[in-house]
């Protein structure tokens, strides 16, 4: 959670390395996916910031979630704060539900598509380990838990829990279908 200047740097450096980027600077034109990461990061630092009651920062927390929702319309994210751990790598444009109720370890890939939700009434959404790739369409449904290095592939169907780290799942109802791990679809540079 990022609480401190330092931790917001922290997630954005690790957001820019899982990202493929050099700099945490957004580009003034296009780069819209970067600048929506900006706005969620620089968001969660305001709304989560234990001082600083201050005019000027409440002023700036406003700002932050102003430019957050903006960014959510525009690009239909439904992202809420606090849910992505560093290194959050979002793929392409297009409709992505969150639950706000999911957890998201390190260095997650997401494509367009995805829908991480709850079920049936629950409150607990998804429990996502570190370095998960969500290939496009997938859909992770209730209070389940998915390992670390686990990779979900395009327009799968999660509605039970994977416990084996290391593995590929694909399908309705998702299925494993190899014993490989999802680190060939991040950005390798997470690894060094």
């Amino acid at each position: 959670m990022i609480k401190t200047k330092a931790d917001l740097q922290e997630y954005l450096l690790a957001d820019a390395k899982a990202n493929g980027r050099s700099t945490i600077k957004a580009a003034r034109f296009g780069d819209d996916i970067w600048k929506f990461i900006l706005s969620l990061r620089k968001m969660e630092f305001y709304i989560n910031k234990e001082s600083g009651n201050s005019l000027l920062n409440r002023a700036l927390r406003i700002f932050h979630i102003y430019m957050y929702h903006h960014y959510c319309v525009k690009y239909c994210f439904t992202i809420p704060a606090n849910v992505f751990d560093k290194g959050l790598s979002i793929a392409h444009i297009g409709t992505i539900a969150v639950s706000m109720n999911a957890h998201v370890g390190k260095n997650c890939r997401i494509h367009e598509g995805v829908t991480i939700g709850t079920t049936n009434g629950q409150s607990e959404g998804a429990t996502i380990g570190n370095n998960v790739f969500i290939g496009t369409g997938a859909k992770i449904i209730g209070d389940i838990y998915i390992a670390d290095d686990v990779a979900i592939g395009a327009n799968a169907v999660v509605t039970k829990s994977i416990d084996e780290p290391g593995t590929t799942w694909a399908g309705v109802p998702a299925k494993k279908i190899s014993n490989n791990n999802s680190h060939s679809n991040l950005n390798p540079k997470i690894f060094e």
